[in-house]
């Protein structure tokens, strides 16, 4: 089994690693070399809050079920992991010192408790007195008393403590990091042309004998752990609950956690380390790293601004789409589909779009879907102006959006005390799919817009992600888009007619399975007839199983598969394969996060823009949708797109069984496919 499968947990790492390899390229813009740190430090604590808590609890179930989902015994899987995790931790602190001596050519210094000028000691004091002390709560530990509840993301300072008369005697303490309520970093007074910038936990530490002088200690000695815990959580069967109650129950139920990842300095107090991992109830089978000073590196996706000028080059700056020169989007969309391809393209005609509905007369309804909102969410004020000028407004919030289940109960109330109409979904089935309709009756006539995304309705997060959307008023997607509304207004019922019944959206569950295996199919009767047999899929993970067989079938019968793959990626090539199947991944300073299939059909290249990765979970238990490209340009530009993806050679790694993240070097050009796209959707705006 393990020869036909790369465990999709062991190649996320490999993930991972491809944003460490980012951070670790002397070329990336050293503001964005420690932005990636974040990342891939905000990524690895997610991986064990969930996949890791996962496998853990898989191990208790000797199930050949388990294993297969896996595609490896879950122990076997978690042992790899830690040796992985390790490794890529060495790598990370070894690049960290790196950016630092670039930082130090850049008069950038990051000073600790132990190299301060005196006036940035009196500073420091006085930062703390003003701004720290009244969030700083020490506890103290002992044998006796039980572990004081840790928060999962915080970061804490683990405190040793000795009196000089009693060297072998030590009293420990814990201090939670305040850097929620104060933030992590604090900038000194610096001299000349130095900037110096002083991390939050060395601020508290040079305060230890002010904030611990009631005891009499003289000695200090204090050093940062973290603990990252389970995230899932049971939703309870009570019918007697909404399904808001029981979210918000689960989210509380998080505190209660068990620990799957302790991470802690390498310096700490052997004697404070010990009692810290027997206090835990954490055993050899649990991941206990030793790292280096500094934890929560997630914080320095924030990092100030402290660096030489970096000015922007122009293909990052987002441009507005030619077509809405001087017009209305809604006038625009009436006649013809608009593809959208962020964050090249601004985003603007989708708040637009949203407003000019909310101020129109004529305007009726408004439906739409919610995954991801961004923290002061312009599409939300759209939607509530468009309630109090008397449209008819649902939204589909889902709630059991992972992480952003408090952001979205938060929206829930505050869409239901303007008067939207909130609609949460139905059982055990997310909704994910990325949709909206919009209705108008103008001139005794009905008539229909919106439009379908591969991306979530976030305005901050299209800035930085690279997604599609299409604006339309395709009848036929537009009378999907209602069936698949009436589905989620009625969630008891069976669903499954209603989707099935759909012309235009392949839907998930089960349907876009089928349809994607009908598609590979006709491209293997191609390739047995010796004529043109191509797919070219692209998603961020890919890990079904019946879909990878699909594609091996292919493989074996000389399909061309081409994959762009930026996360998970579990096939492998194999020996019987007459056309071995060409992967790689992109990592850049975009998200690559579009999903699009492409099939060539006999030369009418049939072109799906999907909200669907291809994994089990988004096939079986998600609402998700795909929409068709008809139109022949917008089919030619998607192409284009993926052609240019194909070709490059600067930020494209192969993704193959080794998961060694090699680079791709052919070409004697340089082809960055970011830069190249920029250039190829601006070229479009200045011929239009």
């Amino acid at each position: 089994m393990s020869n036909h499968f790369n465990p999709r947990d062991i190649t996320w790492l490999s993930f991972n690693e491809r944003v460490l390899q980012e951070a670790m390229d002397p070329n990336v813009p050293l503001q964005m070399r420690i932005r990636f740190l974040g990342i891939f430090s905000n990524n690895l604590d997610e991986f064990f809050r969930v996949r890791v808590a996962g496998l853990k609890r898989a191990m208790d179930f000797k199930d050949k079920y388990i294993t297969e989902s896996f595609y490896q015994p879950p122990t076997k899987i978690l042992q790899r992991i830690n040796n992985i995790v390790i490794k890529q931790q060495q790598n990370f602190d070894k690049t960290w010192k790196k950016i630092q001596v670039e930082m130090a050519s850049q008069k950038v210094f990051i000073k600790t408790s132990k190299n301060l000028t005196n006036d940035q000691k009196k500073f420091v004091v006085s930062y703390f007195d003003e701004i720290v002390e009244s969030n700083v709560i020490p506890i103290l530990l002992n044998e006796n008393s039980a572990m004081p509840y840790l928060r999962d993301k915080s970061l804490y300072l683990g405190v040793a403590m000795r009196k000089k008369e009693l060297q072998y005697e030590s009293k420990f303490a814990i201090i939670e990091i305040p850097s929620r309520l104060v933030g992590r970093f604090v900038l000194l007074p610096s001299e000349k042309n130095e900037k110096n910038v002083m991390l939050l936990e060395d601020v508290i530490i040079y305060n230890l004998p002010h904030i611990f002088s009631y005891f009499g200690y003289e000695e200090f000695e204090a050093h940062c752990f973290k603990v990252t815990k389970d995230a899932e959580f049971d939703l309870d069967n009570d019918i007697k609950t909404t399904l808001a109650q029981k979210i918000e129950k689960g989210v509380k139920s998080r505190r209660k956690g068990k620990p799957t990842r302790f991470v802690f300095d390498k310096e700490m107090d052997k004697a404070l380390l010990e009692f810290l991992i027997r206090k835990l109830h954490l055993t050899k089978k649990d991941s206990i790293i030793p790292g280096s000073k500094i934890h929560n590196f997630r914080h320095f996706m924030e990092f100030p601004d402290v660096f030489e000028a970096y000015e922007k080059p122009k293909e990052r700056t987002s441009f507005d789409h030619p077509d809405f020169f001087g017009s209305r989007v809604t006038d625009v969309i009436q006649n013809k589909d608009i593809l959208l391809t962020f964050p090249y393209h601004n985003y603007t005609p989708v708040i637009d779009l949203l407003r000019e509905s909310a101020m129109d007369p004529d305007v009726k309804s408004i439906q739409i879907t919610a995954y991801r909102l961004a923290s002061n969410s312009k599409i939300i004020n759209a939607l509530i102006n468009a309630v109090r000028n008397g449209k008819e407004v649902t939204v589909m919030l889902e709630l059991r959006a992972r992480f952003d289940e408090e952001n979205n109960l938060k929206w829930k109330e505050i869409l239901e005390q303007e008067g939207v109409k909130v609609l949460v979904g139905i059982p055990n089935k997310k909704v994910h799919a990325k949709l909206c309709v919009i209705k108008k009756r103008s001139q005794n006539k009905t008539l229909q817009y919106g439009f379908v995304s591969t991306g979530n309705f976030n305005e901050k997060t299209a800035k930085i992600y690279g997604d599609h959307l299409l604006m339309t008023s395709d009848r036929g997607i537009m009378a999907d888009i209602n069936k698949v509304f009436n589905v989620l207004r009625k969630p008891k019922q069976d669903i499954m007619p209603q989707l099935k019944s759909c012309k235009k959206l392949v839907l998930c569950p089960d349907l876009m399975r089928e349809k994607i295996i009908d598609h590979i199919s006709k491209e293997i009767e191609e390739a047995k007839a010796s004529r043109k047999a191509l797919i070219i899929v692209k998603v961020n993970s890919l890990s079904d199983r019946a879909l990878i067989k699909a594609l091996y079938d292919a493989a074996k019968a000389g399909v061309v598969v081409k994959m762009i793959v930026r996360g998970i990626y579990c096939a492998i090539n194999q020996k019987d394969f007459k056309q071995k199947i060409t992967a790689i991944s992109i990592v850049d300073e975009y998200l690559e996060h579009s999903r699009i299939m492409y099939f060539y059909n006999k030369g009418h290249e049939d072109v799906y823009i999907s909200s669907a990765d291809w994994m089990t979970r988004n096939l079986d238990y998600r609402i998700e949708a795909a929409a068709k490209i008809t139109q022949k340009n917008l089919k030619k530009e998607i192409k284009d797109q993926l052609e240019i993806q194909l070709n490059d050679n600067v930020k494209a790694r192969i993704l193959d069984k080794r998961l060694k993240n090699d680079y791709v070097t052919a070409g004697k050009v340089p082809i960055r496919s970011q830069v190249e796209t920029f250039h190829y959707l601006k070229n479009k705006t200045i011929s239009h």
